[in-house]
């Protein structure tokens, strides 16, 4: 076989050995997508002492060495891009409310790590190779690594071709990913350990976070509500509707109206008899201000099982209506059909006329069945639209990205410039493409991805990513590092870098800041961007929703600044040579 396809294998071999030592769990916890660096690192130990895998020669990387370091990169690439997507749509809404205090809790966590590393490093007791491996282990942050590595290994370049020794100088990039799975496991155990020391110290009841979070969620907003109500009120006898003030305003909408046991979707001007039975949909002030004016609350369901009326979920999917209001479209004037609420990221809304409409906005429609989908022919309602990954939106997205990742600024008196670099560029132009990209091509171009497309890449691209730098790691001498060489001082020293900060802050948090303890674990485990610190808060509850707010709301801020973290350290570091 050719060494592609050994090398192949190799990868293979690791992610599937690395996804089952990541499903064994004990009490909830497990190493995740972690365990594939793990059986990366056997597998490139086995490659290299039984079947000769060499990834560097005199310092150099072989082709082996050349293929697998482009496959990681193209890993990370396809990972921090699918983040960069994700969480676009939400990344600067995250600001509001309690997200600025979360946020700012996650950059002092980061501040700390950052001054404990740099603190080995300049007390002399690891150098500047080790301590990115250190510091980006003990952050459990891939891209991080990446980052970090390239540019030290940038720098190891520059500081060679002035005829200088930067291995000895403590820029040997081989060193890195040894380091890295040094710290990661401690890491991961210093997440839950947090997690669990507040909960036992201050005694948190987990049934009473998650119902003080579902309180806290209500606060200044209310749920629709729908209500049935019988007209006996003889002021609105042979009236339309619309000479109701809430109805007329479209503060309350009336999707269903039965008359004589016959339903109907009625429309604004339609009269409105005595007993007649509405169906209303609006927030509980205004229905129940509706149904005292117009008659008594019914008991009776308006089903439309049996009837000629149905009621169907339409998905805008056309571009063509997409940034046009609901007023524009007129669609409840042109096909006798009522919209009784609109749906956007599992959020409720009035339809009212000066709502814009936007791709993925699903519309609660009340009408006949051919009405009905000739109104879905408006919108477009196409599932197969919504599903479809569109590859060039993709692609150019990767490019602009790469191109962004790729600009210069330099620092007076270090070496090598500051970049974003291909974990850096790529998150930040899919977080603006996912946010503003619709818009800027006339929504002829869209970057949202089906959500089973989004995990594909996110997941193709972290497994890739880790199990190769397992492989390198392994394949570079990691077992001896670790019986003969520096890994026990390591892992001493990356612990510090990983727990300080977090008891630190959690604490503080918990304590002073009474931040929600579900919240809050979401939000330590956010601030290292770490799945199995995740799904162990996510289980404590029934209801992730909490934790799960926490870890995406600090996640694209502690993403981009863990990126941004090693270079400037190893910034800081040159500038002192």
């Amino acid at each position: 076989m050719s060494s592609v396809a050994y090398l192949t294998l190799y990868i293979a071999l690791g992610a599937v050995l690395g996804i089952l030592l990541g499903q064994i769990k004990y009490k909830g916890i497990g190493l995740g997508i972690g365990g594939v660096l793990f059986s990366g690192i056997i597998v490139g130990h086995f490659a290299q002492e039984y079947y000769g895998l060499t990834l560097r020669l005199d310092g150099a990387l072989t082709a082996d060495g050349n293929i697998l370091h482009y496959l990681q990169e193209f890993g990370l690439i396809l990972f921090v891009y699918a983040i960069g997507v994700q969480v676009g749509p939400s990344f600067f809404s995250s600001l509001r409310g309690i997200g600025a205090k979360l946020i700012g809790l996650a950059v002092a966590i980061i501040v700390l790590n950052v001054v404990i590393a740099m603190s080995l490093y300049f007390t002399g007791i690891v150098q500047a190779d080790a301590m990115i491996g250190m510091y980006t282990g003990a952050i459990t942050n891939t891209p991080a690594l990446g980052a970090g590595t390239a540019m030290l290994s940038e720098m190891a370049n520059v500081f060679t071709q002035e005829g200088k020794d930067a291995v000895a100088m403590g820029f040997d990039a081989t060193k890195i990913s040894g380091a890295y799975a040094m710290a990661y496991p401690f890491a991961v155990c210093s997440l839950l350990i947090v997690m669990i020391g507040i909960r036992i110290i201050f005694r948190v009841s987990i049934d009473e976070a998650g119902e003080a979070y579902a309180a806290s969620k209500k606060q200044g907003r209310e749920d629709l509500i729908q209500m049935n109500v019988t007209v006996s009120n003889k002021e609105f006898f042979n009236k339309p509707l619309n000479t109701l003030d809430v109805i007329k305003n479209g503060v309350v909408i009336c999707s269903r109206m039965k008359r004589q046991g016959e339903l109907s979707a009625p429309k604004p001007d339609t009269v409105v008899l005595e007993n007649d039975i509405l169906h209303l949909v609006g927030l509980p002030k205004h229905v129940n201000e509706a149904v005292k004016l117009l008659g008594t609350e019914a008991s009776d369901v308006l089903t439309t099982h049996g009837t000629s009326i149905t009621v169907r979920h339409l998905i805008v999917t056309k571009n063509d209506v997409m940034n046009h209001t609901l007023g524009e479209l007129d669609l409840e004037k042109q096909y006798n059909i009522v919209i009784s609420r609109v749906y956007r990221s599992g959020v409720q809304f009035m339809p009212s006329s000066d709502l814009k409409l936007a791709l993925g906005d699903e519309l609660n429609v009340i009408g006949k069945l051919d009405d009905v989908k000739k109104a879905g022919k408006v919108v477009g309602n196409s599932s197969a639209t919504m599903n479809k990954v569109a590859m060039l939106p993709i692609f150019l997205g990767l490019f602009l990205g790469i191109i962004l990742g790729s600009i210069p600024l330099p620092i007076p008196g270090v070496p090598t410039p500051l970049k974003l670099g291909v974990a850096g560029g790529p998150l930040i132009m899919a977080i603006l493409l996912a946010r503003f990209g619709d818009s800027l091509t006339g929504n002829r171009l869209h970057w949202r991805l089906p959500v089973p497309a989004l995990a594909a890449f996110r997941e193709i691209g972290i497994t890739l990513f880790l199990t190769i730098v397992g492989i390198s790691a392994g394949a570079n001498g990691f077992f001896n590092t670790l019986t003969h060489g520096d890994g026990l001082h390591w892992m001493a020293w990356a612990t510090l870098i990983s727990f300080i900060p977090i008891a630190i802050v959690g604490f503080v948090a918990f304590k002073v800041f009474k931040v929600n303890y579900l919240v809050l674990s979401g939000m330590i485990a956010g601030s290292y961007t770490d799945p199995p610190a995740l799904a162990y808060a996510n289980g404590m509850y029934k209801d992730s929703e909490a934790s799960s707010i926490g870890y995406a709301t600090v996640y694209p801020f502690t993403m981009f600044l863990r990126i941004l973290s090693p270079q400037i350290m190893l910034i800081i570091i040159a500038s002192t040579l």
